[in-house]
């Protein structure tokens, strides 16, 4: 199965997954829930009573022990189509409006489209709440041309009319669109810029996941330049440009060449990866945790053309204070380090 069509069976709630060749014998329900974001293990074993849990194309009970390399494919129960796509009068903070496009500055925290187990208090809530009658993409998620994740803050452009999806999606395709990031990144990244090259798809073994297929035998095609804006001996703040859009790209790039974004908890970076192992430093860490609650990365510049003006538009958002923060600790961190030196 492609990554696209992973993604499109994703939003109807179905999930395929391969069990690795190391796989102990796990029940099919545990097994799953590593899998599925959100799902209640009764959730599951419902599906299971309901036949809706297959494994090498057999309706499998809840107690079935999985085996390595066995195929299991899980149909959830979806809420009604109607209920999913509640209007929520949710504050946007929106950087331009006119009768095309609508630019947001997405905090952290905020899922993008509503999926499994996040319903509502998403961006596409508030979205229909404002605008009336906006277009729907091929997976049928309102004024969306692209999108970023959860606990990613930043910038993302929203079309209002089937000309604008239409304009604004071939501009995604044809790469033609301006995307800026920054991310906080564990290590001292050695070259001052570079590029990542590597396919991108989802891991075989968590679907959770994305992976980075150097051999370019799996995923598709992935790009990220980055340069580096300021050095922290044990992290480093990096400004990173997309020239493709994968799921996760960045966060599986820089995992993918030993720079974790920080705290980036589905990818490890929840851990002390660089550094000593003085308990003083282990504390210190853990208050930038606190500060900074989620994985360090901010979509700061996004500029495309404007569906009906021509005119390339260019937007820039202020890095978020809990980023802020956390760089500031960093910063008098590693002047106290030197001075102590």
């Amino acid at each position: 199965m492609s990554a696209e069509e992973l993604e499109n069976e994703e939003f109807y709630e179905h999930f395929n997954c391969i069990a690795k060749p190391g796989q102990e014998p796990l029940r099919v329900d545990k097994f799953l829930m590593n899998f599925i974001e959100n799902a209640t293990r009764n959730k599951i074993q419902q599906a299971a009573k309901a036949g809706n849990i297959l494994v090498n194309d057999v309706a499998v009970k809840s107690n079935y022990k999985v085996k390595p390399n066995d195929v299991v494919r899980i149909v959830l129960a979806h809420p009604p189509h109607e209920n999913l796509l509640v209007a929520e009068d949710i504050p946007l903070d929106i950087l331009f409006e006119d009768d095309q496009v609508m630019v947001v500055n997405k905090p952290a925290g905020m899922v993008v489209h509503p999926g499994h187990g996040n319903y509502s208090g998403t961006l596409v809530n508030g979205l229909i709440y404002h605008i009336e009658n906006l277009p729907t993409n091929s997976n049928e998620r309102p004024g969306l041309v692209h999108r970023i994740d959860k606990d990613t803050s930043g910038l993302l452009v929203v079309a209002k009319t089937e000309f604008a999806m239409a304009h604004l999606s071939k501009q995604f395709y044809d790469r033609t669109t301006e995307r800026l990031y920054y991310a906080i990144v564990w290590g001292n990244v050695k070259e001052d810029e570079g590029t990542i090259e590597g396919n991108i798809g989802r891991s075989l073994k968590n679907r959770l996941q994305m992976n980075v297929f150097p051999e370019g035998d799996f995923g598709k095609h992935a790009v990220t330049h980055y340069k580096v804006i300021e050095r922290f001996s044990y992290v480093t703040l990096v400004q990173c440009k997309l020239e493709t859009g994968r799921t996760h790209q960045i966060r599986a790039h820089f995992k993918h060449i030993g720079h974790t974004l920080f705290n980036d908890e589905r990818y490890g970076g929840d851990a002390v990866l660089k550094g000593t192992t003085f308990t003083k430093y282990k504390q210190f860490v853990d208050n930038c945790f606190k500060v900074l609650p989620r994985q360090a990365l901010h979509a700061k510049t996004l500029g495309f053309e404007h569906p009906i003006t021509k005119e390339f538009l260019r937007f820039n958002s202020e890095i978020p204070q809990d980023m802020l923060d956390c760089l500031e600790k960093w910063r008098n961190y590693t002047v106290n380090q030197k001075e102590e030196h």
